[in-house]
């Protein structure tokens, strides 16, 4: 039987285990299999663009499991009451193909993306910073001041959106946190002024210039959420060159990130080789680092690696038939007419209960 967690088991078991819990837990699980880079088959994900957003499938596996993504980008479905980001993913047995779950993977891909971004910043950032800039406050927002506050101390926020209503959303689901200071401001600029850490997670499809070199002081550490697909940027180029730049699985990255806007020969650093120690992270105080982060399917193999160990650990979700589990293995047909059998008998119907459409 394979395991089903739906939206409600998710808040359940981040409840359960506390959301600073969820987040450092499964921090520790994707850093765990980054420094295992090597063991992973990758690919960038398969996207289908059209006008209004895009549709991503994003598989990957080791030697025991497989795992994918099936996930979506909309930047106009708030309008329609959607979340402009939606998904769902699976973990299988490599050895059999058994699948052995079947989750939601929206409010997770909203916990792993923070997760991976204070993952990141724990080698890249400064390690006194406390001050962080979050540029767009939608979808992600809430997530990424939480996994900053509680791994890395952050203390001060500083809040900027283009909507106000996105900002006041932000305040008043924040308000209460202990120990974590949000202020609203009223431009990017001002956010970013004396800021350690500095956050982009905006919706837009487009090449946008959210942030200009002007902006960015040395020391800075950026963290590079919302640009994930091509066209769509949000750092100015000219910050790159001034910038140590890192990066999950570079060839999606070089389609996807900031770094789209360079040149080929343009160096990156793929952040599985620093938590992996083979390369430095932040090298001087005066560094300027940019993680520039799309979002890379071993992620989300972590994340389903995490929630199948802690469901069955905290006895999360529902057990379900997703595949014929009873009788011969070879005999389908047979499987299916003994799972009919509970719906409908040959009694009531008068003739056989699957009988083949094309000889009816």
């Amino acid at each position: 039987m394979a395991l089903m967690l739906t939206t409600t088991d998710i808040s359940t078991l981040v409840g359960r285990m506390t959301l600073r819990g969820a987040l450092d837990l499964l921090s520790r699980y994707i850093q765990e299999d980054f420094i295992r880079w090597e063991s992973f088959e990758k690919t960038a994900r398969l996207a289908s663009h059209s006008r209004v957003g895009v549709i991503e499938l994003m598989p990957t596996a080791d030697a025991d499991r497989y795992s994918f993504k099936f996930v979506n980008g909309h930047p106009l479905n708030p309008s329609q009451g959607l979340p402009t980001v939606m998904a769902f993913g699976a973990l299988a047995e490599v050895g059999t193909g058994r699948p052995l779950l079947l989750s939601e993977l929206t409010l997770t891909t909203a916990l792993r993306t923070a997760a991976t971004s204070a993952m990141a910043a724990r080698v890249l950032a400064r390690s006194d910073a406390h001050v962080m800039a979050l540029i767009g406050n939608g979808a992600q927002s809430e997530f990424q001041a939480l996994a900053f506050h509680h791994l890395l101390g952050i203390d001060v926020l500083k809040v900027y959106d283009v909507d106000p209503e996105a900002t006041r959303k932000l305040v008043r689901n924040l308000a209460g946190i202990r120990g974590l200071d949000i202020r609203p401001v009223r431009s990017v600029r001002e956010a970013v002024a004396g800021a350690d850490i500095i956050t982009t997670a905006t919706a837009d499809k487009a090449n946008a210039l959210i942030l200009t070199p002007e902006m960015v002081q040395p020391g800075v550490h950026v963290n590079a959420v919302g640009g994930d697909c091509p066209g769509k940027t949000e750092l100015h180029a000219d910050i790159l060159l001034q910038a140590t730049t890192f990066v999950e699985f570079e060839p999606q990255s070089r389609v996807e990130g900031e770094i789209q806007q360079m040149p080929a020969d343009y160096a990156v650093v793929p952040l599985w080789e620093v938590l992996a120690g083979r390369r430095p992270g932040r090298r001087s105080r005066d560094e300027i680092t940019v993680f520039d982060s799309v979002g890379f399917a071993l992620e989300d193999f972590s994340a389903l690696r995490f929630l199948w160990d802690q469901a069955r650990a905290l006895r999360i979700g529902r057990s379900f038939e997703l595949v014929p589990e009873a009788g011969d293995p070879k005999d389908l047909f047979g499987a299916m007419q003994r799972l009919d059998e509970g719906r409908v008998s040959p009694a009531e119907t008068g003739e056989a209960a699957l009988a083949c459409p094309h000889e009816a």
